[in-house]
């Protein structure tokens, strides 16, 4: 895609599903990629291989790889880990804001400790990235790109999952003020919003009857791939897409089209 070869990417929960993808879909189109995880440096040595394996089907990519170790729930982490993206990469061109996690819970008995750490990784980690990110691309003078990985539950409610579908609403909103605010600099804010998606984080993947019961909520019949979120997000993040922003879009294979109406249920059908 236009505008990717040689740009400085940060990658937040590079090392699993959708974040691994993005960050080997960006090192094949030429992309310089900061890979961060937070402790697990087995995770970290898969995505370098995979995208060694997806340079080499490519005929190479001609980027670089940076591990960055820093837990997106930590302030100081976060501003860390940006100064050392700066620093050792020259400068940071495009954030993917894509750490996150999940607990499930009624939200009646839902620990406050577990509603904070859903809120200080999706969100509040995601913002502080972003500020990190801004300040970055007005004291250089020009233009910066930041992605956000939202979710089809900003939108769709998602019982008792109520802080993460709260952290992705808001995070809707985030992307859009900061979209808004920060357009006469040249940076655009967008975001990507995956409907269900095969990867370690939802557990249905594997068990066939469970998966067989997610995809009979989609109008096209089968679950994403992390591949497919991300290309999406790579477009996003190209000259291609250089006069979108403020804008969520939603790779879900129809989820959020009311599926129920598929097939006529009025009165009179």
């Amino acid at each position: 895609m236009k505008g990717l070869k040689g740009k400085n990417v940060l990658v937040t929960g590079a090392t699993s599903g959708i974040g691994q993808a993005i960050a080997a879909n960006f090192a094949t189109e030429g992309a310089n990629v900061a890979l961060n995880y937070r402790n697990d440096p087995d995770k970290l040595e898969e995505t370098k291989e995979l995208i060694d394996e997806m340079c080499t089907q490519v005929g190479g990519c001609g980027g670089r790889e940076l591990p960055v170790k820093g837990d997106v729930s930590e302030e100081a982490d976060i501003i860390r880990m940006c100064n050392e993206v700066v620093e050792k990469l020259g400068s940071l061109d495009i954030l993917i804001n894509n750490a996150g996690i999940q607990t499930a819970s009624p939200s009646h008995k839902l620990k406050t400790s577990d509603f904070d750490k859903v809120i200080q990784v999706n969100l509040r980690g995601a913002y502080l990235c972003a500020r990190e990110a801004i300040k970055h691309f007005l004291d250089r003078g020009h233009s910066g790109i930041i992605i956000n990985v939202s979710s089809v539950h900003e939108i769709i409610p998602r019982p008792t999952y109520v802080s993460y579908s709260m952290s992705k609403g808001a995070m809707e909103n985030m992307t859009k003020t900061l979209a808004l605010e920060y357009a006469p600099h040249g940076i655009r804010v967008n975001a990507v919003a995956p409907g269900a998606t095969a990867t370690p984080i939802n557990s249905w993947t594997d068990d066939p009857q469970k998966r067989k019961e997610v995809e009979s909520h989609i109008p096209m019949g089968r679950a994403g791939t992390p591949e497919e979120m991300a290309a999406i997000t790579a477009f996003l993040a190209s000259d291609d897409a250089s006069y979108i922003t403020g804008q969520t879009l939603f790779i879900d294979g129809g989820l959020t089209l009311y599926p129920d109406f598929l097939k006529p249920w009025s009165a009179g059908e």
